[in-house]
């Protein structure tokens, strides 16, 4: 019982423990300050309005059922082991009752260190992606004499002519440095070739970062390479990136800068340079919403210009069906591509695309993707409506902190963000990963210092996790004395603030 829940549970280990924002191993007292102190701030009685006094009975009735699971010495023993759901399994209490607290302590401990394997396991993040395409032209096109003297000869011939495997991982170094190594092997027509690729990647601040890029492969040869992201305002962007790659007909240099722009709260637009072998010139405005995605194209380069249309509709059910079509159209000819795509597991998709062209025939291509975790949207915007909820009913108390600080020039939390920052990759979505938790944190201030423990800061009131599976930091810039004060955090890292080392110079 105990390996069938622990694979499925563990998400849930921690949420009581972040909510009451206390050591996992917090004494009586302090369980007991902290639940008294929630209570005061989600009270029922202290609001009027019957939809905030609606929200503030779940809230209310949370942190209770957090506090007695807690507080009681073997349901916070087996909640520690099983989370949430081991509390409800029927015949736990004949059966597993019997044992005392210090026994499956003991069984926790052994569990968590096969947790701790597992997740160091899962911090490399790996995904994979098989890809095939299948020749289907001579179902549209074919010569009937060639098959006249030719036994079978009535059915088309149909082949596999590509096939692409990829496949990556993540090893961070310290909380700046991360690496990524990369491989593929792509065969088409009977050719083929793989290579190999070494990113180390540093966040350098909350608007920048930088690469370096190492590659190697038996087509192309060694490559060198670096790159670099800048947020220039709040809604733009840039990014440049230099490569040289090697090879027997000497050394090509190439370079390509890209910035990008929030039109509005779903589109963006992109201009786009590209010199080298294949110089270019790309302007695209990209709209993705809950339910579509919409993409427009225009580029201008040397050999290959064209202008690009592409429509995905997302149904809103379990399996995150998606259909999508495109077509392009340039001096290479015109392809006109329609497919679906559907997940098939909690860490598989599955993936058809029908290629129509003129001259290039028609294909089809099977593609099945991997993923290292997904949570489906709806699990998300149920989080971010709670947490908004949680938000709504601490502005009173809220108010009165900032008050009282503010008497005593005491700790003000002036802005804070939580989630992941930046990315290498689909900068657009960047503003979907971070979200504002500056009144949440300002709750949680008493006596002007903020203390929160080592557990994931997605369970704290207040908070949700707005990009799940992915490494997350939390932003913080407050005010104590009349100083400037800013500090990066870690997801899981302990913090006390204030402290002399978070100080900034007023002009920066």
């Amino acid at each position: 019982m105990a390996a069938a829940l622990e694979n499925e549970l563990e998400v849930d280990n921690e949420d009581y423990y972040s909510l009451l924002n206390v050591r996992r191993e917090a004494t009586q007292e302090e369980l007991k300050s902290s639940y008294r102190r929630l209570c005061m701030l989600y009270h029922p009685d202290k609001h009027r309005d019957p939809e905030l006094k609606k929200q503030a009975e779940q809230l209310f009735t949370y942190v209770h059922q957090a506090y007695e699971v807690l507080s009681d010495p073997q349901s916070r023993a087996i909640y520690d082991i099983f989370g949430k759901k081991g509390l409800e399994v029927e015949g736990w209490e004949v059966v597993e009752k019997k044992r005392t607290p210090a026994e499956i302590r003991e069984e926790y401990e052994r569990l968590q260190r096969e947790r701790d394997e597992r997740r160091l396991q899962q911090r490399t993040n790996p995904k994979g992606t098989i890809s095939v395409g299948i020749d289907a032209s001579d179902l549209f096109d074919r010569y009937e004499e060639d098959f006249e003297d030719v036994p079978g000869g009535g059915f088309p011939h149909i082949e596999i002519n590509r096939m692409h495997i990829s496949q990556s991982i993540e090893a961070p170094l310290t909380t700046s440095d991360t690496a990524v190594l990369s491989g593929s092997l792509s065969t088409h027509n009977g050719n083929g070739g793989g290579n190999i690729n070494l990113c180390v990647r540093r966040v350098t601040s909350a608007r920048g970062w930088g690469e370096l890029e190492f590659g190697a492969g038996d087509i192309r040869g060694p490559l060198f390479g670096m790159k670099v992201f800048r947020n220039v305002t709040a809604r733009c962007f840039v990014t440049a990136q230099w490569g040289l790659q090697f090879s027997s007909r000497g050394v090509k240099p190439s370079a390509t800068t890209m910035m990008a722009r929030n039109l509005d709260q779903n589109t963006m637009g992109y201009l786009q340079w590209r010199w080298g072998s294949q110089s270019a010139m790309t302007t695209s405005i990209v709209r993705d919403t809950k339910t579509s995605h919409f993409t427009l194209a225009l580029q201008l380069g040397v050999p290959h210009s064209y202008l690009m249309m592409s429509y995905q509709y997302k149904f809103q059910d379990e399996d995150q069906t998606k259909v999508k079509g495109s077509i392009k159209t340039g001096f290479f000819g015109t392809l006109v591509e329609y497919g679906a795509e559907r997940k098939i597991s909690r860490h598989s998709v599955v993936a058809a695309t029908v290629s129509i062209g003129v001259p290039q025939g028609v294909s089809l291509k099977i593609r099945e993707l991997e993923k290292h975790k997904e949570v489906s949207a709806s699990d998300i915007a149920r989080r971010k409506q709670e947490a908004e909820a949680a938000v709504l009913l601490m502005q009173e108390s809220v108010k009165r902190i900032i008050d009282a600080e503010e008497s005593k020039m005491g700790l003000i939390i002036l802005n804070a963000w939580y989630g992941k920052f930046v990315s290498d990759n689909n900068q657009k979505r960047e503003s979907a990963k971070v979200i504002d938790v500056t009144v949440p944190l300002q709750c949680l201030v008493k006596d002007s210092k903020l203390i929160l423990t080592e557990a994931s800061k997605a369970g704290l009131p207040g908070f949700y996790d707005p990009c799940v599976g992915e490494e997350k930091s939390l932003k913080l810039l407050y005010q104590f004395r009349g100083g400037m004060h800013q500090v990066l955090s870690g997801d899981t890292e302990p913090l006390k603030i204030p402290k002399q080392s978070h100080r900034i110079d007023s002009e920066t």
